[in-house]
């Protein structure tokens, strides 16, 4: 199902920013089990798979720090957490992780499909995972041939929700903002796009669709197959 909160033209946007979790990859089990090995490391329980999963969205030390429960956690504690997370994570981060049914038909046809210039249309992603394992996930399952950018959260010095890294990919790229449009599963990224500007697309088949409760999106999706569908059709 599609759903229209904000009327725009799909046919005018040159330049697609992805999130990566939840968005383009099921990622889900790897995080959890890498979260749940940190925890066990500094003597901590594990937590069930669905608490974890929506604490994933705001980069790797957030994530573990609400593992840890959260502010009142002392520093050199969440640090120890975060380093053994992210070994861990970096040896099994595709152990499980798979690209959900259907993403690569809807890039396929977001690419290909006319974005008013007769040009194909760019796309990037823009994740809060860390840059080096985003990379190798993108590419090892090969998604590496639809971007032409990926940026990770500690690509700059802000995360998502701050716009930076979108402004970036604006500059790289020569589009303005009304001509771009980011997707993402959670409110985080529907703010990215709000803060920079651009056009916002949430799929509720991530990790986070209560969030998107929040702040509403231009456009809801429920699948990859509608996302491929917003900009394949004229009317929907």
């Amino acid at each position: 199902m599609i759903r229209t909160l904000r009327a725009f033209d799909p046919h005018s946007i040159k330049l697609m920013i992805f999130d990566l979790d939840g968005t383009l990859i099921d990622s889900r089990l790897d995080l959890v089990h890498s979260v749940n090995a940190a925890l066990r490391h500094i003597g901590r329980p594990a937590l069930p798979d669905d608490v974890i999963a929506s604490y994933v969205g705001d980069g790797a030390p957030i994530l573990i720090q609400r593992a840890l429960g959260g502010e009142v956690v002392e520093e050199a504690i969440v640090r120890k957490g975060l380093e053994f997370f992210l070994s861990y994570y970096r040896e099994h981060k595709l152990d499980h992780t798979t690209v959900y049914p259907g993403i690569v038909d809807a890039l396929t046809a977001i690419q290909s499909s006319h974005n008013g210039t007769g040009t194909q249309r760019k796309m990037a992603v823009l994740s809060n995972k860390p840059v080096n394992p985003s990379r190798a996930i993108v590419e090892a399952l090969g998604l590496g041939k639809f971007f032409s950018q990926v940026y990770g959260g500690n690509s700059f010095a802000t995360k998502k929700p701050d716009p930076e890294g979108a402004r970036k990919l604006l500059a790289e790229y020569g589009v303005q903002p009304e001509h771009a449009a980011i997707v993402g599963d959670s409110q985080v990224d529907i703010l990215t796009g709000r803060n920079a500007g651009m056009h916002t697309i949430g799929v509720t088949y991530g990790f986070a669709p209560h969030t998107l409760e929040d702040e509403s999106a231009d456009v809801l999706v429920d699948s990859p197959g509608d996302l491929a569908k917003v900009f394949r059709d004229q009317e929907w």
